[in-house]
């Protein structure tokens, strides 16, 4: 049987993905002033302009400290250029950053008071209620499904040929979309490539097409997965000079989905960007990926979706559950048992197992949060230990 999944990407100069880097270009300036602080930090953007609201709490960031910050990221973004609608040198910058509220602080500020540890993991619970998934398959190397695997190195691949002057036409804003075709569950040809990409005003879409083809497409794509009926679009609307958060305006969290599995698995809601490693939304999504690509990489299941529930305040999970879709090596039941006697679930303890207290977030944003080389949660060092546990 026939069907076919879509993912798409964004790269770092999308509107949104400027407000998110933004947001963890914070949380690391934070985490390096105290590495147990607080911080839940969003940031909107329009023509020559960019917000920031939200909570820290344990570090202090100057407003002078702000405005460089936010500069600085945007002009390694690539907006540089004054009188397009959004730049580095002329944007306007207001921060109403204000401390964490005391109510949401009660629950989770024992990680100031206390150097976190085994004892004190029952002290610190979790900075909000929520529920996240983690996902793990064997479409990739990676463990991640391949449409979005495919929609990622698109557009990181737009933003290498950009930077490094090969497209030098290129502007940052831009998007990928991938169609996989699958076959009785199995991914095997590329369906459609949709590429839509900013560019300078001088430049003809032919030559765009034509470039893109070549420079972006058949490097991030794999030959084998092409064939002479993949439908290619290129800057479908015929034109894309205006972009960035002068064409669109930018919001933190609100590409959730590229964040994280593309669609391939139901997504708990909670944003990832700008928030420290008590907000569960993203160490609890992080330790879910973490769990699963071990359970796949042990092999006890070819596909692994996990579950997490949490409820503020409280360390320990409300529900875990877990699904391997019929590809466990035995059931789901003992899967759990297995997954729960390896695993803490405890917030403080997934922060101290994940180092999530280092200032690591800002390289996680963009071209998502799962799959990438050198990121804690990708590690598959748990593998003995569950198999372990998985036979007892």
């Amino acid at each position: 049987m026939k069907r076919l999944f879509t993912s798409e990407s964004v790269t770092e100069g999308h509107p949104d993905k400027v407000c998110d880097t933004i947001a963890d270009a914070v949380l690391d300036a934070v985490l390096t002033k105290n590495p147990l602080a607080h911080s839940a930090c969003e940031v909107c953007a329009t023509t020559d302009f960019v917000l920031l609201m939200g909570e820290v709490s344990g570090a202090t960031l100057s407003y002078d400290e702000i405005e460089s910050l936010v500069r600085n990221t945007v002009g390694e973004i690539g907006y540089t250029k004054e009188n397009e609608g959004f730049c580095n040198k002329s944007l306007s910058i207001t921060s109403l950053i204000h401390s964490q509220s005391a109510d949401i602080a009660q629950g989770v500020n024992n990680a100031i008071e206390h150097k976190m540890g085994g004892d004190d993991y029952d002290k610190v619970g979790a900075g909000d209620q929520g529920m996240m998934y983690g996902y793990a398959c064997r479409e990739t190397d990676c463990l991640m499904p391949l449409p979005i695997t495919l929609a990622h190195a698109l557009t990181k691949r737009l933003t290498e040929v950009r930077k490094a002057g090969i497209l030098s036409y290129l502007r940052p804003d831009g998007k990928a979309q991938v169609t996989v075709e699958y076959y009785h569950a199995k991914p095997t040809r590329v369906h459609t490539v949709v590429v839509s990409t900013q560019h300078t005003d001088d430049v003809s879409q032919e030559k765009i097409r034509e470039d893109v083809i070549r420079e972006v497409i058949k490097v991030a794509i794999p030959e084998n997965l092409l064939d002479e009926n993949t439908r290619i679009l290129v800057n479908p609307t015929g034109r894309f000079v205006i972009g960035g958060p002068n064409g669109d305006s930018g919001l933190t969290g609100r590409k959730i989905i590229v964040d994280t599995y593309g669609g391939y698995c139901p997504h708990g809601g909670g944003a990832f960007s700008g928030k420290d490693s008590t907000k569960v939304d993203r160490s609890g999504a992080y330790f879910a990926r973490y769990v699963c690509k071990n359970v796949v990489a042990s092999g006890l299941a070819d596909n692994c979706q996990l579950e997490l529930s949490y409820a503020i305040g409280k360390a320990q999970p409300i529900s875990v559950r877990v699904d391997s879709f019929g590809t466990s090596r035995d059931d789901d039941g003992k899967l759990l048992d297995a997954i729960l006697k390896t695993f803490d679930f405890r917030p403080a303890a997934i922060i101290d197992k994940l180092g999530l207290t280092n200032p690591i977030f800002k390289k996680t944003t963009n071209y998502g949060h799962f799959g990438k080389e050198g990121l804690p949660w990708e590690k598959c060092d748990m593998v003995e230990k569950l198999l372990s546990n998985y036979g007892e």
